[in-house]
């Protein structure tokens, strides 16, 4: 059972730009960049978790959703040369429902449009393919199967909109059954009806306290060696304010484990 004063369970999608203001220290408001564009870095990371983010940052993108209902940023993976992404289907079902456009900053700052191949509500994974991209990094998979509770790891996605950003925690706990259908589940959290997902159930997930925000859903969590252990899917909230109303990390974090999500992208692939 999980414990706590939890408000909510939220899919970790950010709509529209999320993060635009921010009180300086007078109590005033300050300008912060929407989207800064992720910088090379100036000499080679030491340090094994700066490794790992150097290995796994050229094979997540940004993905922007625009449908008439409005704009939703999430992150996504590489999993194929050709420019096949991996996300959460909740990053991308609106566009693919309503007609809507998606496209894809890769972290060389290049920007695509790509299309919807393929989703499973209940696992909420989707694969996407922009066109005429070749020679893009795929992205490294470990396995679930090789993590430990403490084990150190790396989250990387574009939190309200920003892009190729690292957070980085440990293994808090593994095999969470986590339902968010709004139904009574072993691991229900108090609160979670708010943002019940019809259908989906998080299996075996992952729990981490490496921040994850609205915007990190599909992108990455990986191991200390930049191989990719699960896909960002979820956050646990209080259920307070965030800048814009967001709701943001409280250390509670779920990703979908690579080994699933990656058999039934490759499903859906194949159809």
């Amino acid at each position: 059972m999980i414990v706590g004063a939890v408000g909510a369970l939220v899919l970790a999608a950010s709509g529209g730009a999320a993060l635009a203001l921010a009180l300086d220290d007078d109590g005033g408001k300050a300008t912060v960049p929407a989207a800064p564009s992720p910088s090379g870095a100036r000499s080679t990371p030491t340090q094994p978790l700066a490794k790992a983010a150097a290995a796994i940052r050229p094979s997540v993108v940004s993905i922007t959703v625009a449908t008439s209902s409005g704009t939703e940023v999430g992150s996504g993976l590489i999993v194929a040369a050709d420019g096949t992404i991996m996300t959460s289907n909740h990053v991308v079902e609106d566009a693919a429902e309503q007609g809507g456009t998606i496209s894809v900053t890769f972290d060389n700052d290049r920007t695509r449009m790509a299309r919807f191949l393929g989703g499973s509500v209940a696992a909420d994974i989707a694969v996407v393919k922009t066109d005429g991209v070749f020679g893009v990094r795929p992205a490294a998979l470990g396995s679930a199967d090789s993590l430990h509770v403490g084990d150190a790891v790396v989250a990387v996605g574009s939190p309200l909109g920003l892009r190729g950003s690292v957070s980085t925690g440990v293994v808090s706990a593994l095999h969470r059954d986590i339902d968010m259908s709004g139904d009574k589940s072993p691991e229900e959290l108090p609160g979670q009806d708010e943002s019940a997902q019809p259908g989906l159930s998080l299996k075996d997930a992952i729990q981490t306290d490496a921040a994850i925000n609205p915007g990190n859903s599909g992108g990455p969590l990986a191991d200390s060696q930049g191989r990719v252990v699960g896909i960002a899917t979820a956050i646990a909230t209080t259920g307070g304010g965030y800048i814009g109303q967001q709701p943001g990390s409280i250390g509670i974090g779920f990703a979908t484990p690579i080994d699933n999500a990656f058999h039934i992208a490759q499903g859906l692939m194949n159809e």
